[in-house]
């Protein structure tokens, strides 16, 4: 994951730059690509739209439940207001993408990008389709490690990767 990019503080900005993400087009060729908000490859957009702070010092309920509420906060009005353009989500259980619910068949295809980037970061998923773009948007909150930020993350692909 590249490295952190400056968080969106209100509704408006964490808007704007899904509606960036949502008419950029994709990164071409294989391998990662960083953008202006996270990154992206083919296929794909991950952008940060807030991030809280790390927590290498403290990572004490006290310090870490505030700091994920108020990414809740974010998450929760962006999903209404998406809900408002777009309809209902779709709920997406990231864990399953990880692979490791099926020890019998270790050479399962990986899951595509952004799906398999974020079941590394997050345990669920929203995802709603994008009429007349041929792409759907998924919100989450993840964090890469305990000691990193918790991050809301915007993601955009292609239609044909929408989560089952």
């Amino acid at each position: 994951m590249p490295p952190q990019n400056q968080s969106a503080s209100s509704t408006d900005e964490q808007l704007s730059i899904i509606d960036t993400l949502i008419a950029q087009p994709f990164p071409e060729g294989k391998g990662d690509t960083k953008t202006e908000h996270g990154w992206g490859g083919a296929g794909f957009h991950i952008a940060v739209l807030r991030a809280t702070q790390d927590f290498w010092d403290d990572r004490s309920s006290e310090i870490v439940e505030p700091a994920v509420q108020e990414l809740e906060v974010d998450l929760t009005a962006l999903a209404g207001i998406l809900t408002e353009r777009w309809g209902d989500p779709t709920a997406v259980d990231l864990w399953l993408y990880l692979g490791l619910d099926d020890p019998d068949y270790p050479n399962t295809e990986p899951a595509p990008e952004p799906l398999s980037s974020l079941s590394g970061l997050a345990i669920n998923l929203l995802a709603w389709r994008i009429p007349s773009t041929g792409r759907w948007l998924g919100l989450t909150i993840g964090q890469g490690d305990r000691e990193f930020p918790f991050e809301l993350l915007a993601a955009v692909s292609e239609g044909s990767s929408f989560p089952q």
